[in-house]
Order: structure tokens, then sequence, then C-alpha cells
């Protein structure tokens, strides 16, 4: 769809009426577009305005990391087009437009629209759902340049592009949960697919060691190659034909056709930072999703949140419960955002995993739970101090046992 016509395409706001400031969205991922769908729930009329970077098409940003799996294309990702969002919501969007200052003293923003106008709209309420972006590791090289990230639907289409239809030779660098996410996918895709990281074992922030390692002999036994324990140094062109050569900091030289970063994200907070908004490692919320700003509001990627404990929590469960109670705050019913037990499911197929991770500031330790047969997976149990399970791994076929084990640990 033409970026102009999607713009042309939102309902009018005020159209000879003289209506309140607008709820001004910035962003339209999961965040945006559930904080919008959960206000609409409870207010029909409210005039809303969501301004996006991008295209601001409905999807999940999971299935980022399993399209090769799913035989899907990134436009087969899309659920629900811009437009269709735009019109069933009932809010004025304007996509491929880029917010380049906030002025919380008067309550209004500038942006830039599609055409490349720039305009001031105020606001009564804004919220931030701004997202992350893909951290960037420096690496030397002649060929540095063409380490790929994926964080939206452009980039995986601009990935797979560059894969092409014969099988090819991938580095993924990082081993956390998004690089053995997709570096599983890419094994199901026919790739073969190396894997770097500092840590002695994949996902070893995450899981306890055991698990860790086991989640490295499946994916080692769907053809994976582990460099563990070392880094990247420099990516170099290597042949006419377009390979790189990846030079590890063991000495190892890997020949590939692509690399792809998985280190992980970084809030995107600069836009809030400039207009003097509180921020650290994201944008400071209390437990109502305030910000530093009066009527400032900020949740998703881009957001620390104080009800977790000042974290950031880039997952989907986090963000379904902050836009539920945020849409409540904005509707005048002030709403503490209190997060529930929240389980992650890694897509691996390799090896299925649950994780419940305790709190880090939690004392005590993983607990292999002894009972369960090695051929169904893994039990782990994290207790605290006073023998209280506060979290939760479980691999295999044992991942089946979610909901079990949620009853049973404490928040």
């Amino acid at each position: 769809m033409n970026p102009s016509s999607l713009h042309e395409s939102a309902p009018p706001l005020g159209a000879g009426v003289q209506q309140p400031a607008p709820l001004v969205i910035v962003g339209a991922g999961l965040a945006a577009w559930t904080t919008v769908r959960e206000v609409r729930k409870l207010d029909a009329t409210r005039p809303i305005v969501v301004i996006s970077s991008d295209g601001a098409d409905f999807y999940a940003k999971p299935t980022l990391s399993n399209a090769l799996a799913q035989k899907r294309s990134a436009d087969q990702l899309v659920t629900t087009p811009a437009g269709k969002m735009a019109e069933t919501l009932q809010v004025q969007l304007h996509a491929h437009s880029h917010v380049r200052r906030v002025d919380v003293a008067a309550k209004s923003l500038r942006y830039e629209d599609a055409n490349a106008q720039s305009h001031t709209l105020g606001y009564g309420d804004l919220v931030l759902a701004t997202g992350a972006d893909p951290v960037r590791l420096p690496l030397a090289g002649s060929a540095a340049s063409r380490v790929q990230s994926i964080n939206h639907l452009q980039d995986l289409s601009s990935f797979h592009a560059a894969l092409g239809a014969a099988p090819k030779t991938v580095l993924v660098i990082g081993a956390g949960l998004i690089g053995c996410e997709f570096a599983n996918d890419l094994l199901i895709g026919g790739h073969d697919v190396h894997v770097v990281d500092p840590a002695p074992r994949p996902l070893a922030l995450l899981l306890p060691a055991a698990a860790g390692e086991q989640l490295q002999v499946a994916l080692q036994a769907q053809g994976a190659t582990w460099h563990l324990g070392t880094t990247v140094q420099s990516l170099d062109a290597d042949t006419p034909a377009g390979r790189m050569q990846a030079t590890l900091a063991d000495g190892t030289r890997v020949q590939v056709d692509a690399v792809l970063s998985a280190v992980g994200l970084r809030a995107s907070s600069a836009l809030a930072s400039a207009a003097a908004i509180a921020c650290e490692r994201g944008i400071l919320v209390d437990g109502y999703l305030r910000t530093s700003a009066p009527h400032v509001y900020a949740l998703g990627d881009c957001a620390q949140y104080a009800s977790a404990g000042s974290r950031v929590l880039p997952y989907v469960m986090p963000i379904m419960n902050a836009a539920k109670a945020l849409a409540a705050t904005l509707a005048g019913q002030p709403t503490e955002l209190v997060f529930p037990l929240m389980p992650v499911a890694v897509k691996t197929p390799a090896l299925p995993i649950v994780v419940a991770a305790p709190h880090p500031d939690q004392t005590g330790a993983w607990r292999q739970d002894s009972g369960v047969d090695p051929a169904e997976g893994g039990l782990w149990r994290f207790m605290d101090t006073a023998d209280q399970q506060r979290g939760f791994v479980l691999t295999g076929k044992q991942s089946g046992r979610r909901m079990e084990l949620a009853k049973t640990t404490l928040t």
C-alpha cells in the first residue's frame, strides 16, 4: 500500500467539531496496537492518533524467528494490514512518519510525515511505545557492514533475500534466546549454521547449566556448529562469489555467506531522553506506567518497569499485561500494573524450553528434579533460601507441564 494513501485513508479528527486533544501513541508494534485495542474496549469515541516510522501493519514479532519453519515470507507474517487496523479501531494513523521532538511543557510533538512535511500535534496523553533496537557489536574487516539484524519485517525480508533459494552457510552472533531461535529456524530451512558466543553454553544467562547443555547438544544434533567462549573479531570479503571470512578471537576462521547478529536489544529511548524524560536502561515508568513527565506514559520494549523491579521485559506477556492496565488508567480508572508469573516459551523445536526466570535479585539456586526420565527432557526449580520455588525451567516433553509448575511458583 502506498504510504500516502494509508495516511489519507485514516479517519479525520475534529472535522468541523471541537474535540479534546487526542491520545497520541508513538509506535505501531504489539505494545502500541494492543494499547489501542484495550482503550477502545473502554472508550469508543476518544480521538486516538498513532504515529509509526514503518508501515504499521500488525504482526506478531516472535514469528520473525521461526518464519522459515513456517515457510512464510515477511509479508505473509502480517495478520492485519495497517489500513484495516486504523479503520477497525478508529484511529488516525500516520505511517512512515517520524517524531522528531516532544515538548512536554506544551503537550505537543513535532513529526515529519511520509511526504517529509513537518507538523505539530498537541496531545492530551502521550504513550511512548517506541520498542527497542538491536545491539550491534563493533567488528573490523572489509565486510563488517554486511552483518544483518532482524527486528522488523523489512529486516527479515532483506535477510531472506540475502539467503536466496539455495542452502547457505550462516554465522549467528549470539547464543541467547533470539540467537538460538534463529539458529534452529535456519537449520530447519536447510542452512549450515555456526553460532558464536563468549559464554560457555547457549542461553547461559537464562538457564541452569545442565539445561543449556541439553540445548547445545540438541541443536548440534541438527547440524549447528558451536564456537563458545570466543567472539567474532573481523569479517572480510573472501571470494568473488561474495562469501565472507569470519575470524574469531580464538583464531578460528569460518567461510560464510551471511552473518546474523543477535546479541540483544537496547530500548529506544532517545526521543524520551531528548525531552528530558527520565531514562536508564529504558524509559523509567512507575507502577501506573507514568514517566517523569505529566501525561506521558511508556510500555513495551522501551520501558523500564518499576513493577518488575526496575527491569526491561522484552517479551509478549509483559506487553499484554501492561497494555490492559494502561488502558484502564487512560480511561480514568487508575490501575496499578502487577505482573503475574510470566513463563517464556523458547522457540527451539530441537529442544522445546519453557522458562519462568526468578527475579535477578532473588537469592537461591537451581535444583534439578532427579525423578525426570532424561528421555523426557528436564525439570529445574529455582529455590530461594527459605526453600520456596521462585522459578522453573522445563525442557523437552516436560515443557507441557508449564501450568502445573506455574501453580507452585511464588512471584
